[in-house]
């Protein structure tokens, strides 16, 4: 189970702001493989996973935008009801909060990837290596 690179960015809640970023990433052939966006006090707070965290750090460069880099979960999980409530229940009876969580698509493949913004990265990376295990089983 993956820890990834998250790009955390600030960016002006106006038309096109997002779409300028998305396009001066796949100009510079990076993928985004997940992406969460949500308007807080003038300012969309955007995250990306993306195939290429290194041309992605030199084109929010490159774009004067002030990006964050966050370790964060991957898991992949079976495209079935239920698979996303048992993971965050047991980070959850494990006692790690979640901050946030959101999906995308594994590159190549397009299966589906859910993303958790966690307190404890590494013990959550174990749980979850655990649940997708069961699920894969089940």
């Amino acid at each position: 189970m993956p820890v990834t690179k998250e790009f955390t960015v600030f960016l002006e809640d106006r038309a096109g702001t997002l779409g300028k970023v998305c396009r001066a990433l796949a100009e510079r052939n990076v993928n985004i493989l997940a992406l969460h966006s949500f308007p807080i006090g003038g300012k969309s707070v955007t995250r990306f996973i993306v195939d290429n965290p290194t041309t992605t750090k030199a084109v929010m460069d490159g774009e004067k935008l002030t990006c964050t880099e966050t370790d964060v979960v991957q898991v992949k999980l079976p495209h079935r009801p239920g698979e996303i409530a048992r993971a965050a229940s047991r980070l959850g009876e494990a006692n790690i909060n979640i901050n946030y969580a959101y999906c995308g698509l594994e590159s190549g493949t397009n299966a589906p990837l859910v993303f958790f913004g966690v307190t404890e990265v590494g013990r959550a990376t174990q749980i979850l290596e655990q649940a997708a295990a069961a699920a894969a089983k089940s």
